[in-house]
């Protein structure tokens, strides 16, 4: 019987792929591990490495290669590839990542076993970043050890868990239409799992979290209005899978991104649309009184009017300043 269920998601990974299917087949276990290679439709040579591996392990590696991409940024290749894993417990991976400890799952079914009320579990990570910026571990020292859904929600957004150090029970994920549409697959999928129970920490650095700065920086995201929308839809859909209990957070979660659609590179030059967009903000993050005075300003008042205002705020100094 097999007890866990590797996935490694992987798209033109090619370089990287290698290094994270050996992390899997070194770890050290008394107990029996598959490893699922999901690639979505790669292009630069990553499905034959992964091929080579599964000739070369037929008994451990299996090869879920897909005809075409299918698309989301790689929720429906983690989907189809799940599908297909007989674990009692999912181990995930991202094709850029590695495991760093031989005892990585080994240690995490120990505490599953011992903790059959938890829906899932984590440890620590080292966040590397191919630019040659020093190297940081995600967790800190302070780690709260027991997480519950009203931990993974907050005015904030909020994400302490690798992909590569989450240990999960099988079958108990669901993918409600608002999950399939979002752009995010880790911070839906720990607030569903948490619905099933409790979430563990274990002590530890056992994996490595790649994040390349050479792609499309948050910085970036947060001027793209479909990014903005994408993000709002997920809140949205987590405030109702949670039954309204953490409204108030989330509503001022949400209240963030339509404050940061007024800046959207798309609507900068929309006058209305950043108008009603303000309005909406100010309606749902009911902001302190000069923050309040300066949307409106800035967002709402239309220019003519802000240079009427100004022409008659200036107009007693200009007729002091022509009388001398």
């Amino acid at each position: 019987m097999i007890k866990v269920s590797v996935t490694i998601l992987t798209y033109n990974q090619k370089q990287f792929i290698g290094k994270a299917i050996e992390s899997a087949l070194s770890q050290k276990t008394n107990f029996d591990v598959e490893i699922l290679v999901g690639d979505d439709c790669s292009t630069d040579g990553a499905q034959e490495t992964i091929l080579a591996y599964q000739e070369k392990y037929p008994d451990k590696v299996k090869a879920v290669l897909h005809s075409k991409n299918l698309g989301q940024n790689g929720l429906f290749n983690t989907i189809e590839t799940l599908k297909l894993a007989k674990g009692t417990y999912i181990a995930p991976m991202d094709g850029d990542d590695y495991w760093t400890d031989d005892q990585k799952l080994q240690r995490q079914v120990d505490f599953m076993e011992a903790h059959p009320d938890f829906s899932a579990c984590f440890h620590n990570a080292l966040i590397t970043y191919e630019d040659g910026t020093p190297s940081h571990e995600l967790n800190s020292p302070d780690q709260k050890e027991v997480i519950t859904a009203a931990d993974l929600v907050g005015e904030d957004e909020i994400w302490f868990m690798a992909t590569s150090a989450v240990m999960f029970k099988n079958g108990i994920m669901h993918y409600p239409d608002w999950f399939l549409k979002s752009s995010s697959g880790d911070i839906p999928r720990y607030v569903i799992l948490a619905k099933h129970g409790p979430i563990g920490y274990v002590p530890g650095v056992m994996s490595v979290y790649r994040k390349n700065r050479g792609g499309a920086s948050f910085k970036d995201h947060y001027r793209d209005a479909r990014f903005l929308y994408n993000r709002i839809a997920m809140y949205e859909g987590i405030d109702k899978e949670l039954d309204y209990r953490h409204h108030d957070l989330l509503r001022l979660n949400i209240a963030r991104y339509y404050r940061m659609l007024l800046d959207a590179k798309q609507y900068q030059k929309s006058y209305f649309r950043r108008a009603r967009l303000a309005l909406k903000y100010l309606q749902l993050g009911q902001p302190p009184r000069e923050i309040s005075k300066e949307v409106i300003r800035d967002y709402v008042l239309p220019k003519w009017m802000m240079n009427v205002y100004s022409f008659f705020a200036l107009l007693p100094h200009r007729l002091k300043e022509s009388s001398r």
